[in-house]
């Protein structure tokens, strides 16, 4: 297995600086690569990204607009949006190295096509390794070094170690795995129940609904990823279970953010762009063509795109049949 000494972000925005961040305290090399000219010389001059006010870059972090200077890293971690992942490799991929490992740090479901990321990946830059980093961060705690825990995963196992060695501190402890179905499920499910676990919230339906709504739609993640060929020992971890209580405790969260607005009756928090709300109606479309059940993101997926009221998706909920419990 190659050593890792530099480390590529593709992706200036918070969650991007954030790790470049990580990277830097692992001792690697890094660059992170920022698309918009003006922001990056916005970084370069304070040190400071905008979108993480009074976090100071490290000195040693390159940040850059040339895209061949990223592609020479050994490592590639891709923290753009989940719909915006395919453009991202696409343009990076003339610049890499066969069997680069690229890393995706977004957590959704490409829209249209119902690929996962390391799908996209692979379809995108077909000479690359794809990889999948999730689980339980704000992008504020993991820029300040505050301890997190996060699940990497990659088909080849010691590829996989390989990678945990080269982004793991003291602070930020990646687990790895092999289950890229596990911890892409995870992760992208949690979003969309984040939202309805923030419309509990938003409509002061109490402290028992939202343990019930949460428990019940983490069953359905992991309905939808043992039909998927995800292992229970993922979708019960970081990346999983762990990341949705994270997300269902802290106003930080995006989707949850957006799911309190909608169950007050607010308009959505500006300049956020909550992921769940992309992800919903695949993730619904996915569950339709494997015969899933998932009535919490249904419902969620239905508010969303405005086909029912939030009182008329609560009823809808609490007059199901009733049934045992799994």
């Amino acid at each position: 297995m190659p050593s890792f000494n530099s480390v590529a972000v593709i992706g200036a925005g918070a969650w991007g600086t954030a790790l470049a961040g990580v990277a830097a305290r692992a001792g690697r090399d890094v660059v992170l690569y920022a698309r918009d000219a003006a922001h990056a010389a916005h970084i370069i001059a304070a040190r400071e990204n905008p979108r993480l006010p009074g976090v100071r870059l490290a000195a040693d972090i390159t940040v850059t607009t040339d895209l061949a200077l990223a592609g020479r890293a050994d490592i590639i971690l891709i923290a753009t949006p989940a719909q915006h992942l395919r453009g991202a490799a696409n343009v990076l991929a003339p610049y890499l190295a066969k069997g680069t490992p690229i890393i995706a740090c977004a957590k959704g479901i490409e829209r249209g096509t119902h690929k996962f990321m390391t799908e996209v990946i692979a379809e995108a830059a077909p000479h690359a390794t794809p990889a999948i980093l999730s689980g339980p961060g704000f992008a504020d705690d993991v820029a300040r070094g505050l301890p997190t825990a996060v699940t990497l995963a990659a088909h080849d196992e010691a590829l996989a170690s390989a990678l945990v060695q080269a982004l793991g501190s003291s602070t930020f402890r990646p687990y790895h795995s092999t289950d890229i179905r596990g911890v892409e499920i995870g992760g992208a499910a949690k979003n969309v129940l984040a939202i309805a676990a923030g419309i509990a919230v938003g409509r002061k339906l109490g402290a028992s609904a939202l343990a019930a709504l949460t428990t019940r739609g983490f069953s359905e993640l992991v309905r939808l990823g043992h039909a998927c060929g995800a292992r229970s020992e993922t979708m019960a971890g970081l990346s999983g279970l762990g990341d949705l209580i994270l997300t269902c405790s802290n106003q930080q969260s995006r989707n949850f953010a957006l799911g309190i607005a909608l169950g007050r009756g607010e308009a959505p928090p500006p300049g956020k762009l909550a992921e769940g709300e992309f992800t919903a109606p695949v993730l619904i479309e996915l569950a339709v063509s494997k015969n899933i059940d998932m009535p919490v993101s249904s419902a969620v997926a239905a508010i969303l795109n405005g086909a029912v009221t939030i009182d008329a998706a609560i009823e809808g909920l609490l007059t199901r049949p009733f049934k045992a419990e799994g």
